[in-house]
């Protein structure tokens, strides 16, 4: 991990993750230089490097100012973008009520250097609107936490997601905001961008297994797939579910729901890392999606009690992790579907058997 690699000012927030395998080289860049973002880039060279020009970053004109070298070695890139947080109430009888957007290019961020945990792979990047007029920021905040993973493994809160070396967690969290509405449901807009020969899928995939999740039985995940669909390049994953609490249990959950991918045919809000990698290229041959993510609904009051949410996602490269029935499930499966078969095999032979012995107790006539 590297906070702000060459430059020495926490004004700005600017997180290297780098990943190392015999073969290749995997990196994430995590930043709130204009809209908060993520870009991950997967590279051929284990010894590839991420190089920053500052002084051209901070300028009016970033494009270029980020690279990685050797340049030859990129393999894939894809940058994630953090745009808008939408807050409405669904007023009846007139129907749903907008209030204005939250815009996350416009908030203010602590430094990164003072949640940065090199040990547990851990950094928070929290904020708040620079000007806030319905003081709904007076006392709370939003965040984004990453994670990032030495080895495979499943995450030991809820939602439990299950996670590779390849991937890193994000947790959106909102804590303590005060609502501008009685019911009130906060939207998530997230923004990709991929470079050509590359598209974003939307999924969803059903499962009676919520061993990990309870009562949740969806998992979606928006994929990064080539055009002739023949290999996934990178994803994000989620559980369909949000939680109310510091400390998640399954009474605390808040629906989410995640609205049809569209082509956004806005311009992407400043995000310099995002202008500063894909220079030119971000308005002509890069492909742009947005995606709504919602959290509410008939259990909204959730929110309202607690003043509290935090959503989960895994993003990575290649296939997303997809779970499977753990041991203790698969035995107790066994045993519940294998014993009433048994009995019945048992109860066969012994009927067949009491059978035999009674008609061998007479002898033929003649």
């Amino acid at each position: 991990m590297q906070y702000n690699p060459g430059w020495n000012d926490s004004s700005v927030n600017l997180l290297h993750v780098r990943a190392a395998g015999p073969g290749d080289s995997l990196h994430y860049v995590w930043s709130s230089i204009g809209a908060p973002a993520v870009l991950l880039v997967a590279t051929q060279s284990p010894s590839s490097a991420l190089r920053v020009n500052w002084t051209q970053l901070l300028s009016p004109s970033p494009a270029g100012a980020i690279w990685i070298e050797p340049p030859d070695s990129v393999v894939y890139s894809t940058a994630v973008v953090f745009t808008k947080l939408f807050e409405f109430s669904e007023a009846k009888p007139s129907g749903e009520l907008f209030y204005p957007t939250y815009d996350l290019s416009e908030f203010s961020w602590d430094s990164l250097n003072h949640t940065l945990n090199r040990t547990a792979l851990t950094a928070e990047l929290s904020g708040v609107p620079a000007t806030d007029p319905g003081g709904g920021f007076s006392n709370g905040s939003l965040a984004f936490r990453v994670t990032a993973y030495e080895a495979s493994g499943r995450d030991g809160r809820l939602p439990g997601l299950l996670h590779t070396a390849d991937s890193s967690q994000l947790e959106f969290i909102l804590a303590g905001v005060a609502p501008r509405g009685n019911g009130s449901r906060f939207v998530l807009e997230v923004a990709t961008v991929e470079e050509a020969g590359a598209a974003r899928r939307l999924r969803s995939e059903r499962s009676i297994d919520d061993e990990y999740t309870p009562t949740i039985f969806e998992v979606l995940s928006l994929v990064a797939e080539s055009q002739n669909g023949s290999s996934s390049l990178g994803f994000l994953q989620w559980k369909a579910t949000a939680y109310g609490s510091r400390s998640p249990r399954r009474e605390d959950g808040i629906r989410c729901r995640a609205q049809a991918l569209r082509a956004a045919n806005w311009t992407l809000p400043v995000s310099s890392i995002v202008q500063a990698y894909f220079g030119e290229s971000l308005g002509s041959s890069c492909t742009v999606s947005a995606l709504n993510v919602s959290f509410g609904g008939e259990e909204g009051q959730v929110y309202q009690e607690k003043r509290y949410l935090s959503w989960s996602v895994l993003l990575g490269f290649g296939q997303p992790p997809r779970d499977t029935f753990s041991p203790l499930v698969i035995s107790i499966a066994a045993v519940a579907l294998g014993t009433p078969l048994a009995m019945l095999l048992l109860g066969s032979c012994l009927v067949l058997l009491a059978q035999r012995r009674r008609y061998s107790e007479y002898e033929p006539i003649n």
